[in-house]
């Protein structure tokens, strides 16, 4: 087994509102690069802290690379549109940021990016089973740009307690506007994933596509739109937390059924933590992301209780506290 954290940006993420996914509009920017080098060195190197909401709470990141410390599954770094390199050993798909899909197409290089998943598909064939997680802020929106413009009546989570609802939808108005799409507009996969969707979707899409083993989707509502762009793989689960799942502002269950999508929960509960901003998660802040819901689900099914899954988080978290 591997794990692959694919990392990216879209200017979508530049909309006033759409994302908490950093601690203000300027280090949102650097979430993803800044998740990756969390999950190698104490401290990220393109920043010097981890992510936090605007109200503090820590990146997911934390959470995988709590489990992973103990579990220890190779990890991968899959640069796809990121604003930056990581400052760890990567694989480089591309650097072209995805664009805001209300002013333009999100994905223009997607053909580049589908060629170069390929190659990188067919070199881990040996594998039985990957892992791929993701972070990308503002990619629940594109992700429900594409669902939306694929028939489904899909609302995205969010990282924020308060889900944006309305600013999506008006993204989305916006995005499908641009092309002059409406309910008789028939588009294939390829055609939307580049109007409505970020270079993390493309690529993961298309490695499903070209990759032969068992494949576990790290996440939430941003894997549901990677499956539907893909060709669809029997051999595929989504794993994903109870935060996104029981989500009541959004559609994860409705819309994975729509697509016959199998998943898998987990009931990892984070309220025993030492720390409010861990102990919120239960609250519905972030939620998901950095592959933390398949961890998550990995760990309970290796055998790992809840109290040394919370424990192995806080004491991550209590050595970045205690040394800041």
């Amino acid at each position: 087994m591997k794990f692959l954290l694919v990392i990216g940006n879209t200017k979508v993420a530049n909309i006033n509102g759409i994302t908490i996914a950093g601690q203000s509009p300027e280090l949102v920017k650097y979430t993803p690069v800044a998740d990756a080098e969390f999950l190698f060195h104490r401290l990220p190197r393109s920043i010097n802290q981890i992510p936090v909401s605007p109200q503090g709470h820590p990146t997911p990141a934390i959470i995988t690379k709590a489990i992973n410390r103990i579990l220890k599954v190779p990890t991968f770094v899959v640069r796809s549109g990121s604003m930056e390199a990581p400052k760890v050993p990567f694989v480089q798909i591309s650097s072209m940021v995805g664009g805001d899909i209300t002013l333009e197409d999100g994905v223009p290089n997607c053909n580049e990016i589908e060629e170069y998943a390929k190659i990188f598909a067919k070199n881990f064939q040996d594998e039985e089973s990957i892992i791929i997680g993701e972070s990308i802020p503002g990619g629940t929106t594109t992700a429900m740009a594409v669902l939306n413009s694929m028939g489904h009546d899909f609302i995205s989570s969010s990282s924020s307690e308060i889900n944006p609802i309305e600013i999506k939808r008006g993204t989305v108005e916006k995005a499908l506007k641009r092309i002059n799409f409406n309910r008789s507009t028939r588009l294939d996969r390829k055609a939307i994933a580049m109007h409505f969707g970020d270079p993390v979707l493309c690529f993961i899409s298309n490695f499903i596509d070209y990759y032969d083993g068992k494949i576990i989707l790290a996440g939430g509502t941003q894997m549901l739109a990677a499956y539907a762009l893909s060709n669809g793989n029997e051999n595929l689960e989504i794993w994903t937390t109870k935060y996104v799942a029981e989500d009541k502002t959004a559609t994860f269950k409705q819309t994975a059924k729509e697509l016959g999508v199998k998943y898998k929960i987990s009931e990892v509960n984070l309220s025993k933590s030492k720390f409010q901003g861990l102990r919120d998660y239960e609250r519905g802040v972030v939620k998901e992301g950095v592959g933390a819901g398949a961890f998550m689900v990995l760990a309970e099914k290796s055998g790992l209780s809840n109290e040394t899954i919370v424990n192995s988080i806080d004491e991550i978290y209590e050595d970045l506290i205690s040394n800041s």
